[in-house]
Order: structure tokens, then C-alpha cells, then sequence
């Protein structure tokens, strides 16, 4: 493993953490700045496009206000470093408390594109895009399409 992508996974490693804990401050530590021509960008699943650092961090705010508890377990972690820009690519195994508060549990599968970017200050996050897994009773096998 290279230096760059150990570096990347640990930040992207920082971000789930930063949600798991609620952490405002280090979820702002890890999101790019948005230079002149270009801005940050957010696709929370089943959401539209946010664009910008203000609108992307209120979102992050708003999502860990309105969470009780959420945990996240990785999988299928593929990194790609091109230059100063890296593409991770993962699978969030995700368990949150239900609708009962936190006698309750649900769990959910997101599949996430997040996209860094190497700053002065170490690689920092520009994109996150986030697509729901839909999941069926009958388990069917992953890529299966149904007729």
C-alpha cells in the first residue's frame, strides 16, 4: 500500500468516525475549502445535490443533530490515487437506531464514491456521493436484476 492511498483511507476512516461521533469540528477539519472557480459537493442517498463547504457541513450538522446513533462498518474499500485527486470507493455497512429510539436498531447498505483532493494541509475530502442499496427479502445474488 502506498503512503498516499494509507493516507486516504486513514482521513476517510476519520470521516465515519466524525459521524459515528457526532463531531462537527473534525467532520469540518476533513472537508476541502471551496477555491474561486470550484466547490465541494455532497449526495447524501435519496437527497439532491448539494454544492459548497456551507451547504455541505450545515447538511452534516443537521444529520448528526437528528442522529441518535449510527455506526458504520467498511467494506469493499478500492482506492484509486491519480496525481493530487483519489477516488475511494466502499460499501457502508450501516446500523442506526429505528424509529423506537434506542431500544431499536435498522440496518441499511450505501455504497459511496468519495473523492480527495491532496491540500497543503493533507488530503481533504471534495465529494461524497452516497447511493442506497436496495435490499429484498429474498436475498437475491448482489447484481441480480429482477423481471
Amino acid at each position: 500500500m502506498s503512503v498516499d492511498t494509507a493516507a486516504i483511507e486513514t482521513v476517510n476512516q476519520d470521516f465515519y468516525t466524525a459521524i459515528e461521533a457526532g463531531d462537527l469540528d473534525r467532520m469540518t477539519e476533513i472537508w476541502a475549502e471551496d477555491s474561486a472557480d470550484e466547490q465541494v459537493s455532497c449526495v447524501h442517498p435519496g437527497w439532491s445535490l448539494l454544492a459548497g463547504r456551507s451547504e455541505v457541513l450545515r447538511s452534516w450538522a443537521l444529520i448528526m443533530a437528528n442522529t441518535t446513533y449510527i455506526q458504520f462498518v467498511l467494506t469493499d474499500v478500492s482506492t484509486t490515487v491519480l496525481g493530487d485527486v483519489a477516488v475511494l470507493t466502499c460499501v457502508e455497512n450501516i446500523l442506526t437506531a429505528g424509529d423506537e429510539g434506542e431500544s431499536s436498531f435498522a440496518a441499511g447498505k450505501v455504497v459511496a464514491s468519495n473523492v480527495y483532493v491532496r491540500t497543503p494541509q493533507g488530503w481533504r475530502l471534495w465529494m461524497h456521493h452516497g447511493s442506497p442499496v436496495l435490499q429484498g427479502d429474498d436475498d437475491e445474488e448482489d447484481g441480480e436484476l429482477e423481471h
